[in-house]
């Protein structure tokens, strides 16, 4: 066994002390796996170059083993197979290392000789003979890993599921014949519509950033796009926020091509099923994927299309190392599969408005006599407003909130957007207004509803006899108010109108036509049969203020989202949004002119430099830590430091989210940016002084690439 470019310094310590860590984890006894002792050596490329699947950057190279001979024949590049690692040079027999942790990994590719001069370690085993890491998702992963500093082991545990021997058992039927070019139907509201779809039927590239109109015909839209590539003989893949989204598209798409000739990719599905559909893919039974986050890797054959839906929700933003962005990753799909690329929301991301600003996309959107038609008509409380009703500007829910309901209740079912879940999710000192915390953790206190004591939303101990520290007083009052509290208030105020509610813990896909209050949060809002007739927008402070530079993005993508739901304006469609009138993103959401909101939000980032314009990087670790890594590293030319600033320690009972610093220590972030076009020099030059720590053992550092929140 040995690395690209011969032996390390210090391989014989690291590996030992790989060997001592895998011991001390080992929870349970392992069979003995088969072992190679001397047998003969396959007659032709008998040594493997193996990917082990160890994530820790230091180790993220290409290890040679040999290959015995009655392996020779499974041993191929793109299987799975299992490696000792960590043998050093002390366990050699008859000029073979042995010993060492038993690892997973993939072979990559196969050579006469080692450049390695050392005894080799032999494969101990050919987990499948299934050929699941082919060239290109070799590729795509190793572009993913350099773009965002991590190690490609890390990206390949994201791009391959776990292994089925049941699903591998079984044999799947040839792929359909390419389908009709589908009709354009409601592309055709578009100018550049039928180009489009005209250019993925005859076998074109286009780019384009979409922004689709409001209304229920997005599914259909994208599976028309689908469809258009699949007629012209090539493969293409959608990727979508959520399973409800997805299933949407999944259900257009197979009115419009039938059964059998796409895979629907969701967490959903079960892992069996799930890898089942995924061999599928790879086998070229299906030529087609709709599905989530992970089907941005979806090994389809001959990709003639990469499509994403809603591009800015942080759904689409990996939890897991290296964090790679599924927009970036089909952007270099595109770009390294030679195929076309739409980008569509109901909105635009300041990203995708760089797209088309830099002349990589077109853009494709609707006129505005079609969008006006569209649109529901979106009213604000606005100086007439606060003539009528002095408290307007102030009040959670306005006489304009209740006039809208009221009137919507009359045709059909109405909308209530919260930003926040549960009952009073804060609460505070009706005295000073300090806000309540729990005196056992710090948490923040929350009334839970119904019966139940004020409770700590960390910890979740009761606060029956709480006490201010500031001033002293004992009585609470409500900072937020979530979901159900409003559910409640709406279901005093009209008692006749059934009121559901659809959030993180159950989420309703649709509602009939019928009169009725359907409080939501965002994102989890269902689909009304025949459109809402009206819709509230509250707490838009609570969107608005938030100490995050894309606040007002995220505030519009979220009402929009909502509104896109309720009739158009001629079909008496109306959205009342609660929020200060005089803000960009609610003048930009009462003109439905969300592409003018990104275009000037753009301009601003590129005079301040922020990012899409600039890269940034985040380095999170203990002050030294971080000052260590950013003195040891070659950054590129002009890379400035911002900060660093300290992050908050994270309590023990407080949720933990991904990113957070261990329990109880304290933590500061630096972030590095750099100018346009010099992302992969400072991606190479944080992960080669991560790494060059990681041998040393020195203290972690997290580095991540482009972080979505930058305070």
């Amino acid at each position: 066994m040995s690395g690209e470019n011969g032996r390390d310094p210090g391989e014989r310590g690291e590996q030992l002390a790989l060997i001592r860590e895998t011991v001390r984890k080992a929870k349970a006894p392992r069979a003995r796996p088969r072992t190679w002792r001397g047998a003969a050596l396959a007659g032709e490329l008998p040594v493997a170059r193996v990917l082990v699947d160890k994530g820790a950057v230091h180790l993220d190279k290409l290890w040679d083993y040999a290959v015995p001979a009655a392996m020779d024949a499974e041993a191929q590049p793109g299987v799975r197979v299992r490696v000792r690692f960590g043998a050093g040079t002390g366990k050699v027999r008859e000029g073979r290392r042995e010993g060492g942790g038993l690892l997973d990994g993939f072979i990559v590719e196969r050579i006469a000789e080692s450049d390695y001069r050392g005894p080799l370690a032999a494969l101990s085993q050919v987990v499948s003979p299934e050929p699941v890491l082919s060239p290109s998702l070799l590729a795509l992963c190793r572009a993913v890993a350099g773009r965002y500093a991590g190690s490609l082991a890390d990206v390949l545990q994201l791009a391959i599921p776990p292994r089925n021997a049941k699903a591998e058992a079984e044999r799947f039927p040839a792929p359909p014949p390419p389908p009709a070019v589908p009709p354009l139907a409601s592309w055709a509201r578009y100018p550049d519509g039928p180009a489009f779809l005209e250019a993925l039927a005859g076998g074109g590239t286009p780019r384009a950033v979409w922004t689709a109109l409001p209304g229920p015909h997005w599914p259909w839209e994208l599976a028309a796009a689908v469809a258009a590539t699949l007629a012209s003989g090539r493969g293409a893949l959608v990727v979508l926020p959520d399973g409800r989204s997805a299933a949407r598209v999944d259900a257009a798409l197979t009115e419009l091509v039938g059964r059998g000739a796409h895979a629907l990719l969701v967490a959903d599905s079960g892992p069996e099923e799930r890898y089942r559909r995924w061999l599928a893919i790879r086998r070229g039974a299906v030529r087609a994927v709709v599905g989530t986050r992970a089907a941005m890797y979806a090994p389809v054959e001959d990709l003639g299309l990469v499509a994403i839906w809603d591009d800015g929700n942080s759904s689409h933003g990996d939890t897991n190392a290296p964090y790679p962005h599924a927009r970036d990753v089909l952007l270099l799909r595109a770009v390294q599969e030679k195929a076309a690329c739409l980008v569509g929301d109901l909105g635009r991301t300041v990203e995708a408005t760089q797209l088309v600003e830099n002349g990589w996309a077109r853009s494709l959107e609707a006129g505005r006599d079609r969008v006006r038609a569209a649109a529901p008509l979106i009213r604000t409380v606005d100086d007439r407003e606060v003539a009528r009703d002095e408290a307007a500007r102030a009040a959670r829910l306005p006489s304009l909130a209740w006039q809208t309901a009221r009137a919507g209740l009359a045709r059909g079912p109405v909308l209530v957007q919260v930003p926040r879940r549960g009952y009073v999710p804060r609460l505070a000192c009706e005295r000073c207004r300090e806000p309540a915390r729990c005196r056992h953790c710090a948490g923040p206190l929350e009334a839970p509803g119904g019966d139940r004591a004020v409770e700590c939303a960390w910890c979740g101990r009761d606060a029956p006899e709480w006490h201010c520290a500031a001033c002293g007083g004992a009585r609470l009052r409500a900072q937020i108010v979530g979901a159900r509290r409003t559910a409640e208030e709406l279901g005093r105020a009209f008692p006749a109108v059934p009121v559901r509610t659809s959030g993180r813990d159950h989420i309703l896909d649709t509602v009939p036509d019928r009169p009725a209050l359907v409080v939501s949060t965002p994102g989890a809002e269902p689909v009304a049969e025949g459109g809402y007739a009206a819709a509230l927008l509250l707490d838009g402070w609570a969107l608005l203020n938030r100490p995050d530079l894309r606040a007002g993005e995220e505030a519009l993508r979220r009402w929009l989202g909502a509104a896109a739901l309720v009739r158009g304006q001629e079909d008496g469609g109306t959205v009342a949004v609660i929020a200060e009138p005089t803000l960009r993103p609610v003048q930009a959401l009462v003109r439905w002119d969300p592409v003018g909101h990104a275009v000037r939000e753009l301009a601003e980032r590129a005079e301040l430099g922020f990012p899409p314009v600039s890269r940034m990087a985040a380095v999170a670790g203990r002050s030294e830590d971080v000052a260590e890594l950013l003195e040891a590293a070659e950054l590129p030319p002009g890379a400035e430091v911002l900060g660093p600033v300290p992050l908050p320690v994270p309590d023990p009972g407080r949720p933990r989210r991904p990113g957070d610093p261990p329990v109880g220590e304290a933590w500061e972030r630096a972030l590095v940016r750099v100018r346009p076009g010099q992302g992969a020099a400072l991606a190479a030059a944080l992960k080669a002084a991560r790494a060059a720590r990681l041998v040393k053992r020195e203290g972690e550092v997290r580095v991540r690439i482009d972080p979505p929140d930058l305070g």
